[in-house]
């Protein structure tokens, strides 16, 4: 909750100084109480076309040295480190929806029988902090054609076991740094960092990795996200 009100103030400060620099916009006129907020979301959905058009799946994120790790790494969610949930990894199943032909559940086994690739790469939070840290896991983009996932599709949705649900671009899943994520500084992922599966998306914001996924699916129509349905930018490039 801390982190959320945090967040919420920041988002509610940045639409009130965005309108403020409109001359012809009075955001305490009663006949329009929502006036920020509207504003803001008009600008967040000009900023999502902006950045997916500026988007080059081709450019990779910086990566570091071990040197430069983070360390203690930092644990970040809407709740505290006490209530990160704890998955069985014995039973845990992925579940696949949508737009997706092979369907079948994987189990944690059969994904860490898939190829893998690590990297050490920085984490950007909206709140202004920035951590590096180690990941390896399975190319998010590799696996979706593994399952026969329509990549011609606009979305892919993440739901998780903590509750929390987001979404991204089909380009920016394709993209070859994005992995779903299976160890974490070379040690299976534990709860607080999302295990047993997190995405790990570099180029994108720190509230775009979702942790401890159990559903994937691919979509035409928007799924929207936990923070992006609180006013939060969809596309969120860092």
């Amino acid at each position: 909750m801390t982190n959320f009100n945090r967040r919420s103030m920041l988002f509610r400060a940045l639409a009130l100084g965005a309108v403020s620099t409109l001359p012809a916009c009075d955001y305490e006129d009663p006949n329009n109480p929502d006036l920020a907020d509207k504003f803001l979301h008009a600008m967040s959905a000009w900023n999502d076309r902006v950045q997916a058009a500026l988007f080059n799946p081709h450019t990779l994120a910086p990566t570091f040295r071990p040197d430069q790790i983070t360390n203690p790494p930092r644990f970040n969610a809407f709740y505290d480190i006490s209530q990160a949930p704890v998955v069985d990894p014995a039973s845990f199943k992925l579940e696949l929806g949508g737009q997706i032909q092979d369907k079948p559940p994987w189990t944690l086994a059969a994904l860490n029988a898939l190829p893998q690739t690590a990297q050490i790469t920085r984490m950007t939070c909206v709140e202004g902090w920035r951590v590096i840290g180690e990941w390896e896991g399975v190319p998010l983009g590799d696996f979706l054609r593994r399952i026969g996932a329509d990549t011609t599709c606009k979305y892919v949705s993440f739901k998780c076991a903590d509750g929390y649900y987001s979404s991204i671009d089909m380009p920016s899943a394709l993209h070859p740094q994005t992995i779903l994520a299976l160890k974490f500084l070379q040690q299976p992922l534990t709860p607080p960092f999302g295990a047993p599966i997190r995405l790990r998306i570099p180029t994108k914001l720190g509230h775009k990795n979702s942790k401890s996924v159990v559903q994937i699916a691919v979509t035409n129509i928007y799924p929207g996200g936990y923070w992006e349905d609180q006013g939060y930018n969809w596309f969120s490039g860092s």
